[in-house]
């Protein structure tokens, strides 16, 4: 949307807020009954020196934003070694998500591995097995690119029915960082792919360092596309959490494949089928079976505010509605936002235009009355793929499925202006 359309769309709604009597000059915000002593009167924070340059010389958020941090829930797995951490989506602006607040996924923690130790091995059919050490790797061209990263789990308790109550528990396991690093393409040919032959049927096995041995096949077609060796995000170096200090990007695919503390890429002539690519990872039907080689994920969107982290507390008048849009086949070209569960749709500003695999916020520029709201939102992609409601969903994989949930999510917003995760019908 060009900066005149924002222009236009802003003073329609200003002159839209005006005509129902809630315009902003007349909200509650606005509205005094008498001298406000934070104004009026001069406050401990003007009268004193503040913290030095060198109080925090790595900084950290305010404490008053102390809240907005990582949660797990104990009860999903066993162990919080081989469990997950969520994003809260709730509580963030924007699109890019700080490493401090990134969900994490391990399958056997995280672990501590120096960069002086660190050692990435090509083999297979390549035309020279190499072994690259992290200084190698700095030497290659680099390239700067921001994509989303999902974990094929994420929302995936919601296939029964509404489960957890949050947009940071239902949607957090997804994060939106700007990495650096080099093509993963650049390494395979300085290996050379000569002795691999054809590649149209080749693959690429990826593995990392920690004891998991986290392994996933790769189709090679995918490999020399747009995957990348990581050693930086947002501009500093990759947490240990998040595989430090290097590891795989494989835009748009599930989150698994991601290999962290990446250690070993071989090519090989077939898949692999570990154990990450049969037992786990794959989506179960009605008649159990399973689907096949379900690395995409497909547009997927959710409000994040209000949500029953994110309640509305101002009452009535001028409410921004906003969420975050995703998709793993390209880019978002709009979102629809609905207030009473899909019966009517109103079409959402998106805040910039959308980027191929990359998180896209959207805004809703409305008015709250104080009635109940269902809100939902629904992306649509740049290949024409809609959102689907759960209904679809479940008419074609019934409801055996984990992974690759991408419906369409329902937040019950009540007169109060609290909100609660339930399902309506379709």
């Amino acid at each position: 949307m060009s900066d005149t359309q924002n222009g236009q769309s802003r003073r329609a709604f200003l002159r839209g807020a005006a005509a129902t009597g809630v315009g902003l000059a007349a909200s509650k915000a606005a509205a005094q009954d008498g001298p406000d002593p934070l104004i009026t009167e001069k406050q401990d924070w003007a009268m004193s020196t503040g913290a030095g340059v060198d109080e925090t010389p790595y900084g950290l958020p305010i404490k008053y934003e102390g809240d907005v941090i990582r949660r797990n829930v104990p009860w999903l797995t066993a162990d919080p070694i081989s469990s997950i951490n969520f994003t809260p989506i709730h509580a963030l602006d924007g699109t890019i998500t700080p490493q401090g607040c990134a969900f994490e996924r391990h399958h056997s923690g995280a672990i501590e591995l120096r960069k002086e130790d660190y050692r990435l091995m090509i083999n297979g059919l390549v035309d020279q097995p190499l072994v690259f050490s992290y200084e190698d790797l700095e030497r290659f061209p680099r390239v700067n690119k921001t994509f989303f990263l999902e974990c094929a789990a994420n929302t995936g308790m919601e296939w029964a029915g509404a489960q957890l109550n949050g947009a940071q528990f239902t949607h957090g396991m997804i994060h939106n960082m700007e990495y650096t690093g080099v093509t993963l393409r650049t390494l395979l040919e300085e290996a050379g792919l000569g002795a691999a032959g054809d590649l149209s049927d080749k693959w690429v096995y990826v593995e990392g360092a920690d004891a998991s041995s986290n392994g996933r096949s790769i189709p090679m077609e995918k490999a020399l596309d747009d995957c990348m060796i990581a050693f930086k995000a947002n501009g500093e170096a990759l947490r240990m959490e998040h595989g430090y200090p290097v590891r795989l990007v494989v835009p748009g695919w599930e989150g698994n494949m991601w290999v962290k503390w990446l250690r070993r890429i071989e090519v090989t002539a077939q898949a692999i089928q570990s154990r990450e690519e049969t037992s786990k990872y794959t989506d179960t039907l009605a008649d159990g079976t399973s689907r096949k080689w379900t690395w995409v994920m497909d547009a997927k969107s959710v409000v994040t505010s209000p949500s029953p982290q994110s309640p509305i507390k101002h009452g009535k008048g001028p409410l921004v509605i906003t969420g975050l849009a995703w998709s793993g086949r390209g880019a978002i070209t709009g979102v629809d936002v609905s207030v009473d569960g899909g019966k009517t749709w109103q079409k959402a500003r998106l805040a910039n235009e959308g980027q191929s695999m990359a998180l896209t916020r959207f805004y809703l520029d409305t008015t709250w009355d104080g009635e109940e709201m269902l809100l939902q939102s629904r992306a649509h992609d740049d290949t024409g793929y809609v959102q689907p409601t759960k209904a679809q969903l479940r008419d074609v994989r019934g409801e055996n499925s984990v992974y690759h949930n991408n419906c369409i999510q329902t937040w019950h917003v009540k007169t109060n202006g609290e909100a609660e995760n339930v399902e309506v019908s379709s």
